[in-house]
């Protein structure tokens, strides 16, 4: 049964950085997994992912702060996030790619 779980979210000053984690049970390929973010009040969005050759592909709003990186080993993608901002406030969640399948969402708060 496939099973996605985030962890690593936190209270952080903005201009710092923060860790995720998405263990993905059950995921044959960690290219098909993508990062998403929910602001209050704003759609779910994607931000980051890897294309079919297992490079990264990044929303504007966070390309050059943001790298999104797997370990196959440990079947687990990680979300490397620097520079933090304010607007970067939101429930962040882990989603294989073409199927319904969806963490629960770690919450990254970015305040002073």
């Amino acid at each position: 049964e496939v099973q996605l779980a985030e962890s690593g979210g936190d209270l952080v000053q903005p201009g710092g950085s923060l860790r995720l984690s998405c263990a993905a049970r059950d995921i044959f390929n960690l290219n098909d997994m993508g990062w998403y973010r929910q602001a209050p009040g704003n759609e779910r969005e994607l931000i980051a992912r890897f294309n079919n050759r297992g490079g990264p592909i990044y929303a504007d709003s966070v390309k050059g702060r943001f790298t999104i990186s797997r370990d196959n080993a440990k079947k687990t993608v990680y979300l490397q996030m620097n520079n933090l901002k304010p607007e970067d406030t939101a429930v962040y969640y882990c989603h294989a790619l073409f199927t319904d399948y969806w963490g629960q969402g770690t919450q990254v708060t970015v305040s002073s």
